[in-house]
């Protein structure tokens, strides 16, 4: 197996589970807020299978893995009623910020898995070893990607509903009315993407401050490993 396949083999397990945990918060959150929704859904798993978007979660990342482009994906959203929120206002705040939470904080608990492996070892790790820290670095950059990327303040992602949340409700209401060119946007940012990758489009904007943050957490993976 080829060294390319085997990054491909990592990282689309490592991008599923990412999403699958970055959808299940938003519905628990929800049902904390008194949103049902998701729960009566059924969505309130870790099963993938119950979030897994043939395209999105498995076609576009794959690909992306296999070229070496910047791995994203996204899952079926977990349904949401913004009404049914004990406080909508807030509610939905906190619902699209969990996610984005989530991923944060599945990237510490791999930069503290990967500290506490690498504590005593004198040499670069080869072999299984190898490759879990492989993974553990893929696995923190993931989710510090998926975290950023979610937090633009496009609609429909969750930065949106953040945004939406801290405006004035007369803007607020008129930013609501743009959403549904939020899609039309998201279409054209990919297709851009795409059609002109030596432009770095995601790579100009989302990468920097993923590598700032991914800096910090692999200096606490250190200060764990006692470097």
């Amino acid at each position: 197996m080829s060294e390319t396949l085997i990054l491909a083999v990592i990282l689309i397990p490592l991008l599923i589970v990412s999403i699958v945990f970055h959808e299940v918060a938003h519905g628990w959150t929800a049902l904390m807020l008194g949103d049902r929704t998701a729960k009566n859904a059924r969505r309130l798993t870790l099963n993938p299978f119950r979030h897994v978007d043939p395209v999105g979660t498995v076609v576009v990342p794959g690909f992306l893995a296999l070229v070496g482009g910047p791995i994203f994906g996204w899952a079926k959203p977990v349904p949401i009623r913004k009404d049914r929120l004990n406080n909508p206002r807030f509610g939905m705040m906190a619902v699209a910020a969990a996610g984005p939470g989530t991923n944060i904080l599945l990237a510490l608990v791999a930069s503290v898995i990967l500290g506490l492996l690498a504590r005593g070892l004198v040499a670069p790790p080869e072999g299984a070893l190898g490759w879990t820290f492989v993974a553990l670095n893929y696995a923190i950059m993931i989710n510090l990607f998926l975290a950023l990327f979610n937090l633009l303040p496009i609609p429909p992602f969750d930065g949106s509903h953040i945004v939406e949340g801290l405006l004035p409700r007369r803007w607020a209401a008129a930013y609501d009315r743009i959403r549904p060119a939020g899609m039309i946007l998201l279409v054209l940012l990919i297709a851009a993407t795409w059609a002109f990758p030596q432009a770095g489009i995601i790579e100009k904007v989302i990468l920097p401050p993923v590598d700032w943050l991914q800096g910090l957490f692999l200096e606490l993976a250190a200060a764990i490993a006692g470097r």
